[in-house]
């Protein structure tokens, strides 16, 4: 395994033990499903996950992907968790299409 997949899979699990630790208990590194790849972290329902540790961002790839991942898994909520350089997993930024969120807002709204 490469430098680059190794450092991939290691930040997959360090999300997964994230959100475990965070009330997400059941969170954990999903391997590969090839063509029919559903996300890289299982167990945070409703969502498909796309974890990313690479040195260049690219934010379009990793929502196509993400959103091809989504429809696989049969989930409306997609986004991509995105390494920072230097930073611990907690400070990874989390991507998602404005459409999504404001849908997130407006649901939140509803319940409150």
């Amino acid at each position: 395994m490469s430098a680059s997949r190794r450092a991939g899979a290691r930040f997959e699990q360090q999300v997964a033990d994230y959100l475990a630790a965070n009330g997400f208990p059941y969170a954990e590194r999903r391997h590969s499903n090839g063509a029919k790849d559903r996300g890289d972290i299982a167990g945070v329902p409703g969502w498909a996950l796309e974890v990313k540790a690479e040195r260049a961002m690219d934010l379009a790839g990793y929502m196509a992907e993400a959103s091809v991942e989504a429809d696989h898994a049969g989930t409306r909520w997609f986004a991509a968790i995105v390494k920072r350089r230097r930073k611990p997993t907690a400070e990874a930024y989390v991507v998602l299409p404005l459409r999504l969120f404001a849908e997130m807002l407006r649901e939140d709204g509803e319940r409150a």
